[in-house]
């Protein structure tokens, strides 16, 4: 209970830290929030009327807690570009963000464990030696180009074999045809799931590597009467995955921006695109509420991991004991 008050602690205090640093960026560096949003050739009038409306007008210190308790109770703002809620706008772009990335992770686990298995279990030295290189290869790929390889192959209407969407998603969303949402989300959670998949390989291989080198656990099982495979998958893989925990946490934030880019490529009405066009417009009310909820994010996936992490290795709470 210590530890898990302790992370909390810390977590709160990170969010204030992250709100006061996406408030400075905004508020306090040089140049007028006003001006920027009415841009270059507005007159002053209209300058001053978006400073009372948005209360731009106020102390710092009161706009800052204003905002801040707008958060706290779940409110975002509203968007000066369309007047809408910034809640609502965020709510429906996640709702196709979120599971693309959830399908590239189980696509880049469902490609990179087992070959990080192979790769270490693996005695052919040629094996091995191509195993290596397809991780380094796959991780030097950019998810752009993996985007349009897969959309010049799969993507129906400009492919060799149209198999699936090439761009957009149905208006509808999930409630209208759930399938064709899907179906549109194939190619986006491929080309970003294959080039994490590069990197949970390399993890996979060097963290049994690891402890295979150590001879210990893995020794003592095929002294039991396991295999070598046996050993490495039974007992190798259990011991590797308090380690892989933290990997796969940070490979699903970086997707964050990996699938952004590849929103843009597919045309997909995702957070990276509301992110993109309200910094465009200059809807920096709405930009600075968005960049809160990604970096709060990040803080939740790494409190997530830690947590985790901490569970599944009791030796972190003997260590910290002694």
């Amino acid at each position: 209970m210590r530890f898990l008050v302790k992370r909390l602690l810390l977590f709160a205090a990170a969010l204030v830290g992250v709100s006061v640093l996406v408030f400075a960026a905004l508020r306090i560096l040089p140049g007028d929030v006003a001006v920027v949003m009415a841009g270059t050739n507005a007159s002053a009038s209209r300058v001053a009327e978006l400073r009372a409306e948005f209360g731009l007008d106020r102390p710092y210190i009161v706009q800052y807690l204003d905002w801040a308790g707008g958060l706290l109770h779940g409110d975002l703002g509203m968007s000066a570009l369309t007047g809408r809620s910034v809640a609502a706008q965020v709510g429906r772009r996640a709702a196709i963000t979120f599971p693309l990335i959830v399908m590239s992770l189980v696509v880049a686990l469902a490609v990179g464990l087992p070959l990080g298995c192979a790769a270490s279990i693996a005695r052919s030295p040629r094996l091995r030696g191509f195993l290596h290189v397809l991780a380094i290869a796959g991780g030097a790929v950019p998810a752009l180009w993996s985007g349009l390889l897969l959309l010049l192959l799969f993507g129906r209407g400009v492919g060799l074999i149209g198999l699936f969407p090439s761009q957009g998603f149905p208006a509808e969303g999930w409630s209208g045809d759930p399938v064709r949402a899907f179906a549109s989300l194939i190619l986006p959670a491929l080309a970003t799931g294959f080039v994490a998949a590069a990197g949970i390989m390399r993890y996979t291989r060097s963290a049994l590597d690891d402890i295979a080198s150590d001879g210990g656990p893995v020794d003592m099982a095929m002294a039991c009467g396991m295999t070598r495979t046996q050993a490495m998958l039974q007992v190798g893989l259990r011991l590797a995955t308090p380690q892989l925990v933290s990997v796969v946490g940070l490979t699903f934030a970086s997707m964050i921006t990996g699938v952004m880019v590849i929103e843009n490529l597919f045309a997909l009405p995702g957070l990276g695109a509301l992110l993109v066009g309200d910094v465009g417009n200059r809807d920096l009310v709405a930009v600075e509420s968005e960049l809160f909820l990604l970096a709060a994010f990040f803080l939740i996936l790494g409190l997530i991991v830690d947590l985790t992490h901490r569970a599944l290795d009791p030796r972190l709470a003997a260590g910290e004991e002694e």
